[in-house]
């Protein structure tokens, strides 16, 4: 049904797409005029087959625009396509028909006009009957756990798994089941093919988008057992801004010396920034959140006063790809949220504020394994000291995070924006400002239940001055230093959120003299230098 909504949209926007692709076929022309013949001595290998099937999604222009950048310096940029070689893709899997084909005619469609002109990689069918048979009545642990010619199919797959699917805990049902095999017998053919590449020729880098989706999680896997430098791309935390690493792009690695300090000019643009933060105005991988925030009710502000103090509590999307990086105190976020109730339960004193996230509604992407669902199942909204606000609530968490005794988060970065306004944070996942002494985060279990209990029966917290002055830090680091801008490349393309078209420029500003994004790009994948903006 999902990908039949996108096709409708897409027939009733098609004029605007067609203008945009046309503009992405000018632009390549116009690559393929100027770009020198590459001489083999240094050649990028680019896969990302995981965020399109018609039209350009953010990080499918990061990818195009790095390429074409890299042609302009000579580089032999080689694009990986698939050309049928998966019995399922991620976007072009229906998760309420896991027998439908995926659309591939769509898909190459528009690989044709992206890779115009372009050397390209085609990954093609090939026979894998014995694996289909090895897989015949497989069960669903050992789908998950499945090896096969030393390759940990199940493994690779089971983020896609989860994504596709919406959920975390699987099914254990037959649909589920079939799309696991499909998936595992797809992720072969791709290795396949790439173990059959590399041993051919030894490309200086790779590139792919996510590294947590089965394809290019697949890829890069070969791509390390030969030892071939992978970087891995997601969006970045400003609009139409990339995030680039030879780590896991989902965990957002990033490393900040002692010696990073701000400035008062620095101080003063993150203030700028956050003012505009705390009032709702930003969006993240092209999609706006909060379009209406709202402040605290009347009615909540007098439950609230009747308590003798106030714990918000922040969710995450159980299915997102940077859930396998948080698990590392719990087994899961819901594991967590079991053990949150029984505290709940034991502190009538205290007045509970569970917030779901707002991408768990998204349209397109409505989480099947929701903290409403969770709610629900357990009676939650039962109990007095307690309140659940659904992802369609916008009331600002800002407001609640003023009157809080502490806030409590898995991973999310609104316990990043706590810690910056000054509050006491209880993280119970790892996240990417954990690497910092920027929140409580516990080293067990138990000691984060035992911090938790001591936090509720406290007169007070104390809070490390580190704690905020290191939030600050790693706030502006993420913003102004690796989150990589595009905007004076791409703009939104107004059709779907997430999606963008190309905006009015020339090949001259897409070489790195140019543009100190893909400076920066191009010396990460060619030298080996870290993904980061000068210092201003």
């Amino acid at each position: 049904m999902e990908i039949i909504n996108r096709t409708k949209r897409l027939l009733r926007d098609k004029p605007a797409r067609l203008s945009s692709n046309r503009d992405i076929q000018k632009m390549a022309r116009d690559i393929a005029k100027q770009a020198p013949k590459p001489d083999d001595s240094k050649v990028v290998v680019s896969f990302n087959a995981s965020t399109r099937l018609t039209g350009m999604s953010l990080n499918a222009a990061f990818g195009l625009l790095t390429g074409w950048s890299l042609r302009l310096q000579g580089v032999r940029v080689v694009n990986a396509v698939c050309r049928r070689a998966m019995a399922r893709c991620v976007l072009g899997a229906d998760k309420d028909d896991v027998y439908k084909m995926p659309p591939c005619q769509s898909c190459l469609q528009q690989s044709s006009v992206f890779f115009n002109r372009s050397s390209l990689l085609y990954l093609d069918p090939v026979e894998s009957l014995p694996l289909a048979k090895h897989l015949k009545d497989t069960s669903l642990y050992r789908l998950m756990n499945f090896h096969y010619e030393g390759l940990p199919l199940g493994e690779l797959c089971l983020p896609s798994m989860r994504w596709v699917l919406r959920r975390h805990h699987l099914i254990d049902d037959e649909p589920t089941k079939v799309l696991y095999r499909y998936f595992i017998l797809s992720a072969y053919k791709v290795a396949l093919q790439f173990i059959e590449v590399f041993s051919q020729a030894r490309p200086d880098s790779m590139l792919v988008f996510n590294g947590m989706q089965f394809p290019e999680a697949t890829a890069r896997w070969v791509a390390r057992q030969e030892g071939i430098p992978v970087v891995s791309h997601e969006v970045g935390l400003r609009p139409l801004s990339a995030f680039l690493t030879l780590g896991d792009a989902t965990a957002y690695p990033v490393e900040i010396s002692d010696n990073f300090q701000l400035s008062p000019e620095q101080n003063k643009r993150l203030d700028e920034y956050l003012s505009n933060r705390f009032k709702g105005k930003f969006s993240m991988a092209g999609v706006e959140f909060w379009t209406e925030m709202q402040g605290l009710s009347s009615e909540l502000l007098k439950k609230m006063d009747a308590y003798k103090q106030v714990v918000p509590i922040f969710t995450n999307v159980i299915f997102d790809t940077s859930q396998p990086h948080a698990n590392v105190l719990f087994k899961d976020m819901f594991t967590w949220l079991d053990d949150v109730l029984a505290v709940i339960k034991a502190h009538p004193e205290t007045f509970f504020v569970i917030r779901a996230h707002p991408d768990e509604s998204r349209p397109g992407k409505a989480s099947r394994e929701s903290v409403m669902d969770w709610v629900q199942e357990n009676q939650v909204e039962a109990l007095e000291n307690v309140i659940f606000f659904s992802p369609d609530d916008y009331f600002s968490s800002y407001e609640m995070i003023k009157r809080a005794k502490f806030v409590m988060i898995y991973n999310s970065t609104i316990g990043l924006e706590a810690s910056v306004m000054g509050a006491p944070v209880l993280c119970a996942g790892k996240a990417r400002f954990t690497q910092l002494k920027t929140v409580f985060f516990p080293a067990s279990k138990a000691a984060y239940l035992k911090t938790l209990n001591e936090f509720l029966a406290a007169d007070g917290i104390h809070i490390p001055d580190e704690h905020r002055k290191n939030a600050r830090r790693f706030l502006f680091y993420q913003l102004y230093r690796t989150s990589l801008p595009f905007d004076r490349f791409i703009e939104p393309d107004n059709i779907w959120p997430g999606y963008v078209k190309l905006k009015e420029f020339t090949w001259q500003d897409l070489l790195p003299e140019n543009s100190s994004t893909l400076r920066v790009i191009s010396e990460g994948l060619l030298e080996g230098k870290e993904f980061l903006l000068p210092e201003e």
